[in-house]
Parts: C-alpha cells; structure tokens; sequence
C-alpha cells in the first residue's frame, strides 16, 4: 500500500486544529481497512469506515480528527487501518482507549493517537478540536471546554515528530 507522500497535512504538529469525526466503542480495523479491497487502495478508500458513518469515505477531509470511545482499532489488527485513516486525510485520534497494536502500528506510521478518559461524551460531530500533544490538552473550540489526557511517552513523541518509524529510522541511517 503506497501513501500520498505529498500530503502536507500529514506532518507531525505539537499543536492542531481541526473538525472532528465521532466514533463509537470498539471500532475495528476491518471496518477501517475493509478486507475484500485490501488489493485497491482506491477501493479501500472510498469504503474505510463506511459501516460506522456512511458519510464519512465521502465527506471526510484533509486535516479532519476521529474522537471515538473505548477500544478503537480492535478487532483483527490489520496494520493498514493506520496508513488508510492517513491517506484520507485524518491528523490525529483522540480516544478513551486503543487496541494495543492499533497503537503500535500507528506511531509507527506517525499517526498521533491521544487518550483521554470519558473524551467522546465532550464532542458531537462536527465540532471543532485543538490538540497540544506535548501536553495532552485537548479543547473542544465549539464549546470552550478543555480536557487533559494521558501524556505521549518522550520516546513515542520523538518517533511521531519524525514522522514514524521508517523515516526515524532514515534518519538515524543518515547520521
């Protein structure tokens, strides 16, 4: 799967702004990364996270945050779902919680993830968010309220700056 290496809106910002898209509990990686089109990433495009929001292959766009429940990228743990929610646009997740190799899988792919307990109750769809990851604040920009979450390990923060694990590791080569 080969990403738009021209996007812009994929480089790693301590701080964002963005409109958000609301997700449910327990939304799984086939729902993001749909199987039976995992040969055509345009294909996969145009159906990832239709059966959560029908709207959202065709609405979504560049710049826009998913703020979802607890549990987000459960299920079969396809490592695409991170590099899929990436190419169509998405800066950022703010969860409850994640599944822990949708976790590893999307630092590695330098998609910020931030989690804050009870975070999807504070939003509707729509809104507008601000994330500071080096400090794990979250501002809903709608209505003016702000919620602190759980802190990217140093190591994590570094790896997203670089823009994941690949070209951290380019990096490291280089030098």
């Amino acid at each position: 799967m080969v990403m738009d290496k021209s996007k812009k809106v994929n480089e790693y910002r301590d701080i964002i702004k963005g409109k958000i898209w609301l997700f449910p509990d327990n939304v799984d990686t086939d729902a993001i990364s749909p199987g039976q089109y995992l040969d055509n990433l345009k294909a996969t495009l145009e159906h990832t996270c239709e059966t959560i929001n029908e709207k959202f292959p065709s609405e979504v766009k560049d710049g826009d945050i998913i703020v979802a429940g607890k549990n987000f990228g459960c299920g079969s743990s396809r490592e695409t779902a991170p590099t899929i929610l990436r190419e169509k646009g998405i800066v950022a997740i703010v969860a409850e919680s994640f599944a822990r190799i949708f976790y590893r899988s999307s630092c590695a792919r330098g998609l910020p993830l931030l989690e804050i307990e009870g975070i999807s109750k504070h939003f509707n769809l729509g809104d507008e968010i601000e994330i500071n990851f080096p400090e794990a604040i979250v501002s809903n920009l709608t209505t003016g309220k702000k919620y602190v979450g759980k802190k990217i390990h140093p190591i994590l923060l570094k790896l997203l700056k670089a823009g994941g694990l690949e070209k951290q590791l380019l990096k490291e080569l280089k030098n």
